[in-house]
């Protein structure tokens, strides 16, 4: 299997498949509590199961090119994953998500692995408008949607229902455009 370097730390980008289906699990076991404050994955990841079911939906996603899932490890270990929930070619569109354990949250991680997927998506496969969706309440998530230079499009008012409790949800985006000018203002510096 192939890693993408994500820096000098040892942190590297590579897919997930259902094979890893255990790891994944001890993954999500580990930081299910941090995780699953805004997302969902938390309790939809319960055992060995549906931790297979839910890396084979990507896999099936990535076959039919609408959505991809790569895991972001520390030292060979995985700590989190970033991953386009949807992705429309024909479009043009794509969401980025994202997730740590607690061990791996504030050294970078997401915004360097974000950074590669966008990449990606904007330069092999056209995409014109990626989006990120967060919670409102979600302060690491919105923080690293601006680091991506994305704009906030809006809120949707209690348009999620997560745990009982309605939540507004934050839509961040950038265009290709946006993206291409950021990275060589970034690459000059």
């Amino acid at each position: 299997m192939y890693a993408i370097s994500l820096g000098d730390d040892g942190a590297e980008l590579c897919p997930l498949e259902p094979w890893q289906a255990e790891e994944f699990l001890a993954h999500v076991d580990r930081g299910r509590e941090f995780i699953g404050q805004f997302i969902r994955l938390s309790d939809v990841v319960t055992d060995l199961e549906s931790s297979r079911a839910f890396l084979q939906t990507y896999a099936e996603r990535t076959a039919a090119d609408t959505g991809r899932i790569y895991g972001i490890r520390t030292d060979g270990k995985l700590v989190g994953a970033v991953i386009f929930r949807q992705m429309d070619v024909e479009q043009g569109t794509a969401e980025v998500g994202c997730w740590l354990e607690p061990s791996a949250a504030g050294r970078g991680l997401v915004t360097r692995a974000a950074r590669r997927i966008i990449d990606w998506a904007v330069e092999e496969r056209g995409i014109r408008r990626v989006e990120w969706w967060a919670a409102a309440g979600n302060e690491p998530s919105v923080a690293v949607a601006r680091r991506l230079g994305m704009k906030r499009d809006g809120v949707l008012r209690e348009s999620a229902l997560y745990r009982g409790r309605r939540q507004d949800q934050e839509v961040w985006s950038v265009l290709a455009s946006e993206w291409r000018t950021e990275r060589s203002a970034g690459a000059g510096a």
